[in-house]
């Protein structure tokens, strides 16, 4: 989480720093410059924005800080290090820049600081202390991982990234800390994923929790709690990251896309799909209560888990969006159906072990209905698979996760008929589409990249059904894929070898822990068995 950055010219060396110190009440962005050999000319210029790129702040300078106002945010930058030279900081053009000189040994610095504009200026931050405090937190906090393995590197990266993409004040953790960059350069498929997905609480408290990160998980799930509390039937999706439901979705008309890629959307409307697959995966999450967690987390979760199975048991035979929100209608996705029996079986079993309350006749009789009507209906014979929906022949990524779950053992000739399907007709390169859109429409023009989650997905099945040493060359082939830095998007473009969608995505990171765990021997599914 501090990158440093080295330039090297016929005249010189320097070497830039920057770093984001551990939230306070403000944030900030601090960068060093350091002269390492020699005389280098540097150039730093700033270019403030507020409203997405639309709104011209108002600027003033005072005493060497600089102030840019606008509406309710204030942006105060400051060009003064404990021991350094001063950068003088000047308009032009509606930018600020900074003309300077580095010779060996010496350094300037440059403090950007986010507020509000109807508060009292920030205070200042020193860069040395702040540099230390940085340094210090993050070896503290990798120091604490668990995982002991070969892939400890990658797995610790991983880790940081999902603790960086965390909002310290509610324990939110979003999807990406991005919006707009494609999944087709050119396209439409451009979506903002600064939320958090239910999703994504099931698998992400299982990599904290193993990992040994108790308190990022209790906080995860407090949030969890908050987000959803209220009647079962408002459940959503994805919520805002201090759990706010309306994300209304809208287009920034005045941006251009990345590198063309329109329109350019901010917002989300899959908040307001019906998606049926976040009952399962909530299920687990409530399940999944950390050792140090006390009666006020465990109560309330029981109760909201009673309520909310009472509530699946009537809408699971309804179709919905599923879990890649397409946006060309519903369809009885057999992937959801499979997360809706995950969530009434994980039920009865918490019920079995804790007699706990609730309708557990219920949740048994609609269990064992849901299993019978998937395996009838959702299994494609001719293909020898699940398939993306009932009666389809349409296959999708999403079916390798049935047999993670527990829904079928691993070695059942079904679940080795579906990883074989989707390892013939949707690896690409090497790599897994989630679907092909020529045999499953999804609303959207254009196609997009190999789903890098669904690829750590094959991964871990292909390990289980006990193919190792494939499961390995490919999870070291995605290893491979990751930037300079160990992060990874949403998809990637084999042809062209470039990432694509938003960046870094907590789904991505999230598989290639789950991964790195199965292949260490730290981890096996639930086994299958229907209960009593």
């Amino acid at each position: 989480m501090i990158v440093e950055t080295t330039f090297v010219t016929d005249e010189g060396e320097v070497c830039l720093t920057d770093f984001m110190p551990p939230r306070g009440k403000h944030s900030d962005v601090v960068r060093i410059v350091q002269g390492i050999r020699g005389k280098v000319k540097m150039r730093m210029e700033l270019v403030i924005r507020f409203d997405y790129g639309l709104t011209i702040p108002w600027v003033t300078m005072k005493d060497e800080e600089l102030r840019a106002v606008a509406g309710p945010n204030m942006v105060v930058l400051r060009s003064k290090c404990v021991k350094g030279d001063l950068p003088k900081l000047r308009g032009e053009d509606m930018k600020t820049v900074s003309d300077f000189t580095l010779h060996e040994g010496h350094r300037s610095c440059f403090v950007l600081t986010y507020a509000a504009s109807n508060e009292e200026v920030p205070e200042r931050v020193s860069p040395d202390d702040a540099l230390q405090d940085t340094h210090d937190y993050w070896c503290e906090w990798t120091d604490r991982s668990k995982y002991e393995g070969k892939y400890a590197d990658a797995v610790a990266r991983s880790l940081m990234t999902l603790k960086a993409m965390t909002y310290r004040p509610t324990g939110g953790i979003v999807a990406a800390v991005t919006a707009g960059l494609p999944e087709e350069i050119g396209g439409e498929r451009n979506w903002d994923y600064r939320y958090c997905w239910l999703r994504d609480t099931s698998f992400t408290l299982l990599v904290l929790m193993r990992a040994g990160y108790t308190e990022e998980a209790i906080q995860w799930r407090l949030w969890l709690l908050r987000a959803i509390a209220g009647a079962p039937d408002q459940v959503q999706s994805l919520y805002g990251i201090s759990g706010e439901r309306q994300l209304l979705e809208w287009s920034a008309g005045w941006l251009p896309g990345y590198e063309g890629s329109l329109p350019v959307r901010f917002g989300n409307a899959a908040a307001g799909q019906f998606q049926l697959d976040v009952f399962g995966e909530v299920a687990v999450a409530l399940q999944r209560t950390p050792p140090a967690a006390d009666d006020d987390l465990r109560v309330p979760a029981a109760a909201l888990q009673a309520a909310l199975i009472d509530h699946l048991c009537k809408v699971w035979t309804e179709p919905d969006e599923g879990i890649w929100e397409t946006r060309g209608g519903r369809k009885h996705f057999v992937h959801s159906k499979v997360m809706a029996w995950m969530a009434l079986d994980r039920a009865v079993k918490n019920y079995e072990q804790f007699d706990g309350d609730g309708d557990v006749r219920l949740w048994r009789k609609n269990r064992d209905m849901l299993h019978e009507d998937i395996c009838k209906k959702g299994f494609n014979k001719k293909l020898n698979a699940f398939t993306q929906s009932y009666g389809s022949d349409a296959l999708d990524a999403s079916c390798l996760r049935l047999g993670l779950v527990g829904f079928l053992p691993m070695d059942d000739p079904r679940i080795l008929g579906t990883i074989e399907a989707i390892q013939k007709y949707l690896v690409k390169d090497g790599l897994v589409q989630r679907y092909r859109q020529e045999k499953a429409p999804d609303g959207l023009k254009g196609g997009e990249g190999t789903f890098l989650a669904c690829s750590f997905w094959l991964v871990v099945s292909l390990f289980l059904i006990g193919r190792k040493d494939e499961a390995v060359g490919m999870f070291e082939r995605l290893l491979d894929l990751r930037n300079d830095v160990g992060l990874l998007s949403e998809e990637y473009d084999p042809v062209n070898k470039r990432m694509l969608g938003n960046f870094p995505q907590a789904l991505s990171h999230i598989a290639l822990i789950h991964a790195a765990f199965t292949l260490s021997g730290h981890w096996t599914p639930e086994p299958f068995g229907t209960g009593k």
